[in-house]
């Protein structure tokens, strides 16, 4: 059952901080994916002049092949405080997953999912409100230190003593990506996953695909 998107009334950290750890109750960390995954979906956000921007963008899982992109652009108040992005972000995220003609079976965010102080990322918050299996694949980490124990190029993130995701190496040399549990998934599907959605990048092509929407539409909304 999908969740409310945000507070009540207007935000204060406060109130977030409690309603974050009570939808993180709700979480659910077991695969509810289809048999056969089709279509796999990108989020990311921009914000500009008071305003957010929601991205998505569709490929197929199969070929990563980009099937669609849509964005939505929303007037905001909520103050940027880290460890809350989601109250911000998840409106306009929201408005452009619905305009999308083709449902992705999983949506991966440029954000974390349980990987979070309060176990309730942007991930983890959108896939709630959707009511759909989502991965979070931040850029850097929020909480937790990386485990020393390397398995299949990836080691643990142990956040107050749980494993809370996953440092990946999707490319030589390089950082990794921090991916954890959004919704409807397991640590381990979620890694693969993401593994099987890198191209020639250390971000996943439909994280990068969202994202060069998101920079489009900021371009335009500037003019």
């Amino acid at each position: 059952m999908p969740v409310r998107l945000v507070l009540d009334s207007a935000f204060s950290a406060e109130k977030a901080r409690k309603l974050q750890l009570s939808l993180s109750k709700k979480i659910v960390c077991q695969d509810q994916l289809p048999r056969h995954v089709r279509f796999v979906g990108g989020v990311d956000a921009a914000y500009t002049d008071g305003h957010a921007i929601g991205a998505v963008a569709v490929l197929e899982y199969n070929t990563l092949k980009l099937v669609e992109t849509k964005t939505a652009c929303q007037a905001t108040d909520v103050p940027y405080i880290p460890t809350f992005l989601s109250f911000r972000e998840i409106p306009p995220v929201v408005s452009a997953i619905s305009l999308l003609s083709t449902r992705p079976d999983v949506f991966l965010v440029d954000g974390h999912g349980i990987a979070h102080p309060r176990r309730l990322g942007f991930a983890s918050h959108l896939g709630l409100v959707i009511d759909a299996v989502t991965i979070g694949v931040a850029k850097n980490l929020l909480c937790g230190e990386i485990g020393d124990k390397e398995v299949d190029n990836w080691k643990p993130i142990i956040h107050e003593g749980e494993t809370v995701g996953a440092a990946v190496y999707t490319r030589p040399c390089v950082k990794p990506v921090y991916v954890s549990i959004g919704h409807k998934v397991s640590l381990g599907t979620a890694i693969e996953i993401v593994k099987h959605c890198i191209g020639k990048h250390r971000i996943p092509e439909p994280i990068r695909e969202a994202h060069k929407a998101a920079v489009e539409r900021k371009s335009l909304e500037k003019d």
